[in-house]
């Protein structure tokens, strides 16, 4: 599988396979469909509230032979609950436990803000009280030292702006290998895109055919998988509507 190297030196695959909305019990029979059919990179997260199910799917393909852990490319990402410095090794170390892994590829800063340790996994209907007041510069100190302990090979942001990244930057011991942002033809982030690439920040786009998922609900464009005009070009091409998206965005991001 292509692969492209990070600031660190490290690889990460091109094509990752997504876990969010994999419900109870459905989690551990599609990562090992997603194994056995040529997946290596995984992305997952603690919020998603399927690590366990993950974990055993990792654990019994590489047991029966299928793969080793070297062949795994395994994201994960730390939740807003755990922002504090003090919370994100001990949150690593429970979320390697589920995952049943010694290390992760990558661990994300899942979003440039916190919520207070005790207010919920997402708790905007509580108003300002569920937020904490934590810096994010304090979080990364907390991801810098899950480096330095062998729990991450590498460590990232999710959901930054150029902002938020450039604040980082300026303290950062070391240097996020990453950002994952929503990416897709109605959401271009071409912008982002491009001042991440020029401080050696790789992108990786989350949505990139759109949010199925959620369409229909109100302020989600409709998916680009279903415009018809990408659909006729797929026919023109015998390609399906996702690999003409997928191109048109690895053609983006190279420009």
């Amino acid at each position: 599988m292509k692969c492209i190297k990070l600031n660190n030196g490290y690889e990460i695959p091109i094509i990752g396979f997504g876990t969010y909305k994999s419900t109870e019990g459905e989690a551990y029979k599609i990562v090992k469909k997603a194994i056995d059919v040529g997946y290596r990179h995984f992305d997952c997260a603690h919020f998603y509230e399927n690590e366990d199910e993950i974990g055993a799917a990792f654990s019994e393909k590489i047991a029966d032979g299928t793969v080793r852990r070297d062949d795994l490319y395994i994201t994960t990402k730390l939740w807003n609950n755990f922002h504090a410095k003090e919370l994100i090794m001990p949150m690593l170390k429970s979320q390697l436990k589920s995952l049943q892994l010694d290390y992760v590829d990558l661990y994300l800063v899942h979003w440039p803000f916190g919520f207070k340790k005790d207010a919920g996994l997402w708790p905007i209907d509580q108003g300002s009280e569920a937020y904490s007041d934590i810096d994010y510069l304090e979080t990364w100190e907390g991801m810098e030292e899950c480096v330095r302990q062998g729990l991450a090979r590498s460590i990232g942001i999710s959901n930054f702006n150029t902002e938020q990244i450039a604040r980082l930057l300026n303290v950062a011991k070391i240097k996020p290998a990453v950002n994952q942002i929503e990416v897709n033809p109605n959401i271009n982030q071409k912008k982002l895109i491009r001042f991440c690439k020029d401080r050696d920040i790789v992108v990786t786009g989350y949505c990139p055919l759109g949010r199925m998922y959620a369409y229909g609900s109100q302020d989600i464009p409709k998916p680009t998988l279903l415009d018809d005009r990408v659909i006729a070009i797929g026919a023109k091409y015998k390609k399906t509507a996702a690999q003409i998206i997928l191109r048109y965005l690895a053609l983006s991001r190279a420009l």
